[in-house]
C-alpha cells in the first residue's frame, strides 16, 4: 500500500448543501491538523461547524498577555483562526485544559478528562443531528500524540458519531512522511515521533494547495500566543501541506476533496 499524490485525481465536488462537524481539544489544533480540509471544504460550498472542547488554559504563552487570561487570549486567536478557515459556526463547549498525565490540573471539577463523556456525546450528537451533518472529524485512538484531552476527543467524537449514525473520520498524521519533515510542532509538545500512524492506515489524505496552505500557515501564526514562524521552521511546506484521516463508516464528504488518497482497504 502506498499514499499517492495523485495530480490527475478528480476536483473536489460542490458541497453545498453539506455539512461535517469537527471537533478539536485545545485552540491551534484545528489549524494544525485539519485546515486546509477545512478551508478547502469551505471553498467548495460545505458547512463547516468547528466544536473545540476547552481554552487552552495551561498552554504556555509565547508572547506577554498584558494582564489578559489565557483562555481569553487563546479564544480571540480561536476566533480569529476559525473566520480564516471559513468556519460557518464556532461552538464552544466550556471544559477546562486537562493538561498531561501526572498533573494536578486533571483533578479540576471542569477538566474535560473530569467530563462526564457520554452525556457530553449525547450533546455533540444533538448537534451533529440539529446541523444535519453527514461527518464527525475527531482524533485517532492514542489522541494523535498521547494528550489525555486529546484522547477524550477521540472518545466524545467516536461516541457522538455512534449516536448520530454518521460517518467518523480520525485526524491524525502520518509517522512515516514526517520522519523525512521539518521539525512538526508535535514534537515540542512532548512528541517523539512514534505518534500518528503509519502510512498503510491512512484511509483519506488530503494535500493542501499552495493558497490552502498559506492560509493554513496564517491560521496556525493565529494563535501566537502559541506559535510563531520559528516553530513553522524551515520547512513548512513538506511537514503541513497533507493532512490525514482514519475513515469509520461510508465514504462521505471528506473523500470528496480530491487531490490525494490512500490506497488501504477500509
Amino acid at each position: 500500500m502506498s499514499l499517492l499524490l495523485d495530480s490527475s485525481a478528480p476536483t473536489p465536488q460542490d458541497l453545498t448543501g453539506r455539512t461535517v462537524v469537527v471537533v478539536h481539544t485545545h485552540p491551534d489544533d484545528e489549524a494544525v491538523f485539519t485546515g486546509a480540509t477545512v478551508r478547502r471544504l469551505a471553498d467548495h460550498g460545505a458547512r463547516v461547524v468547528l466544536v473545540t472542547a476547552t481554552a487552552g488554559e495551561l498552554g504556555t504563552p509565547r508572547v506577554p498577555l498584558l494582564g489578559r487570561p489565557i483562555g481569553q487570549v487563546r479564544k480571540a486567536e480561536l476566533e480569529r483562526a476559525a473566520e480564516l478557515l471559513g468556519v460557518a459556526r464556532l461552538v464552544l463547549l466550556g471544559r477546562r485544559d486537562s493538561g498531561l498525565p501526572g498533573w494536578e490540573s486533571g483533578q479540576h471539577p471542569r477538566a474535560l478528562i473530569r467530563a462526564d463523556l457520554p452525556a457530553l456525546a449525547r450533546t455533540l450528537a444533538a448537534l451533529v443531528e440539529s446541523e444535519r451533518a453527514e461527518a464527525i472529524v475527531g482524533y485517532d485512538a492514542d489522541g494523535i500524540y498521547g494528550h489525555p484531552d486529546h484522547i477524550a476527543v477521540h472518545l466524545l467524537a467516536r461516541h457522538a458519531a455512534g449516536l448520530a449514525g454518521v460517518t467518523s473520520y480520525d485526524a491524525t498524521v502520518d509517522r512515516e512522511h514526517l520522519h523525512f519533515a521539518g521539525e512538526h510542532v508535535l514534537d515540542g509538545a512532548g512528541g517523539n515521533r512514534s505518534y500518528g500512524r503509519v502510512t498503510a492506515e491512512i484511509s483519506v489524505a488530503v494535500a493542501a494547495t499552495p493558497r490552502e496552505l498559506a492560509v493554513k500557515r496564517a491560521a496556525l501564526l493565529a494563535h501566537a500566543s502559541q506559535i510563531d514562524e520559528v516553530m513553522l521552521g524551515d520547512r513548512f511546506t513538506e511537514t503541513y501541506e497533507l493532512e490525514w484521516y482514519l475513515r469509520r463508516g461510508p465514504r462521505a464528504l471528506l473523500d470528496d476533496l480530491g487531490n490525494a488518497h490512500a490506497l488501504a482497504p477500509v
